[in-house]
This record gives C-alpha cells, sequence and structure tokens, in this order.
C-alpha cells in the first residue's frame, strides 16, 4: 500500500501523517507513507483543500484531519 499526504507541511498536514502511521501501527499493516508538498502535484489529484490523502492512487479525503479510528476505516478497505 501507497499513501500520500498532500500538504503545504503545515499543522494539520503532519498531524494527519501522525494519525496515518497511529492508525497503521493499531492495524498492523505497513505501507509507503510519502508526503507532496509541490502544489502542481498536489493540484494533480484534483485537491482544493489541504491537507488531503491519496491511498493507492484514489484520493480518500480532503480539507480535514480524522483520528486515526477514523483512518482505519479508509486504510482496511484498501
Amino acid at each position: 500500500m501507497i499513501i500520500k499526504v498532500l500538504g503545504s507541511g503545515c499543522k494539520n498536514c503532519n498531524l494527519l501523517e501522525q494519525n496515518v502511521i497511529k492508525a497503521l501501527s493499531n492495524l498492523g499493516q505497513t505501507a509507503e507513507i510519502e508526503k507532496l508538498t509541490d502544489y502542481s502535484d498536489i493540484l494533480a489529484y484534483g485537491v482544493s483543500s489541504t491537507p488531503a490523502l491519496v491511498v493507492d492512487e484514489k484520493l480518500v479525503l480532503s480539507g480535514r484531519v480524522p483520528s486515526p479510528k477514523q483512518l482505519e476505516k479508509f486504510l482496511s478497505a484498501s
């Protein structure tokens, strides 16, 4: 699984990355996590609001920071 955290590197973007790591740990899963901060890369996914999360090249959320428990639902479905 490849997970991409899209954002400028702001507090919420960093929190999303931390919550993804916690959710993966809770699920006992591993994944490659990439952080994309270049706006042209972010826009290529059709994101207009950050932070955003892409799992295996599918945009699963944008504009909010879900809890690790909420993220588990996105990650276990992948």
